[in-house]
């Protein structure tokens, strides 16, 4: 056993004892309890593919029952609301997204929560890059093919995503800018009913994160040009990355992340951490998320809280630059 995993089994052993209540001091303990998980988003979406899954490990892991709670609106707002006022006790997790947490900040001119100073941050947990897909009857073959085509036809192609300020649309304007091409953003209702006329070929491009198209495209109904996260997926490992793609450190990932009511007990805080690092660093969550596309990732309590600050000065200069904005 090497040194890292040896502080991975230590602080998942300290994490077991102190939720089932071991410690041999007083300590707030889950085990027993009921656990809810909010996703902000509707059941069977991208978020929620990847919430299920880990619910069911993390609740082995701290021997409580998680019960996934879907509240869905306002781009995860409505969910990430209810977590913000809920009582600081480990009982209401928030099953957090790149876009609750580091986008809307900007994109939405009110918002009821403020995405730091309201929670705890716990553990990060996956990431997945955004693809941009197309019909296999697009002409281009090849994201070079498809800059070619978009700068002799300028505004003229259209480009679907599963709505204004979301990764995909935000990425897209990211890879406008670095490209220097034109192209209108179609937005949708979520990434389903624009996957439905991606494959009808009403629309010929869609920017979503990978898991909203993977299937289609292992089938042979889509083709997927380039990935936006730094490395290619294990998914799909013939579809090279935007960067390698002739647009050198450009990268863009939606990412998953736990986070707690503000004022959670730091005890409580930190074995909850541990708890989910000992999720997302295992063999059955792995195996669960990777034929999605979604690639584990652990950052845990002050790490994830400057990695979330990094991610909301990203996306908010992305935001200002789209000129997107939500009421």
């Amino acid at each position: 056993m090497d040194r890292r995993q040896f502080l991975i089994a230590t602080a998942a052993s300290s994490a077991g004892m102190l939720l089932r209540g071991e410690a041999s001091w007083a300590q707030p303990t889950l085990a027993g309890e009921q656990v809810r998980l909010v996703v902000p988003f509707p059941p069977g979406g991208p978020t929620d593919i990847v919430a299920r899954p880990f619910a069911e490990l993390l609740g082995s892991t701290i021997n409580a029952a998680i019960i996934v709670d879907n509240r869905a609106g306002a781009g995860g707002a409505v969910g990430a609301d209810a977590v913000a006022q809920s009582k600081p006790d480990g009982h209401m997790l928030l099953f957090a997204t790149v876009g609750t947490q580091a986008i809307n900040p900007t994109l939405y001119k009110s918002l009821p929560y403020d995405a730091v100073k309201d929670f705890t941050p716990i553990a990060l947990v996956a990431e997945a890059p955004v693809a941009i897909t197309v019909n296999p009857a697009f002409p281009a073959k090849t994201l070079g093919g498809l800059v070619d085509l978009a700068k002799k036809t300028p505004g003229k192609l259209n480009y679907a995503t599963g709505g204004n300020g979301t990764p995909g649309h935000l990425t897209a304007e990211m890879f406008k800018r670095a490209a220097g091409i034109d192209m209108q953003h179609v937005p949708y209702k979520g990434g389903a009913p624009a996957q439905l006329d991606l494959l009808a070929n009403h629309i010929s491009i869609m920017f979503d994160p990978m898991q909203s198209t993977l299937a289609q495209v292992k089938a042979g109904n889509l083709r997927m040009l380039a990935v936006s996260s730094k490395e290619r997926s294990l998914a799909l490992p013939n579809v090279p990355t935007i960067a390698e793609s002739g647009y050198q450190g450009f990268e863009t990932t939606a990412w998953w992340a736990v986070f707690a009511p503000a004022n959670l007990n730091p005890d409580l805080a930190a074995a909850l951490a541990a708890a989910v690092q000992q999720v997302a660093t295992g063999d059955s969550f792995r195996t669960r998320m990777e034929p999605l596309g979604v690639r584990p990732r652990v950052l845990t309590l002050g790490a994830l809280g400057d990695f979330q600050r990094s991610e909301i000065a990203k996306w908010g200069k992305a935001v200002r630059e789209s000129g997107a904005t939500v009421e």
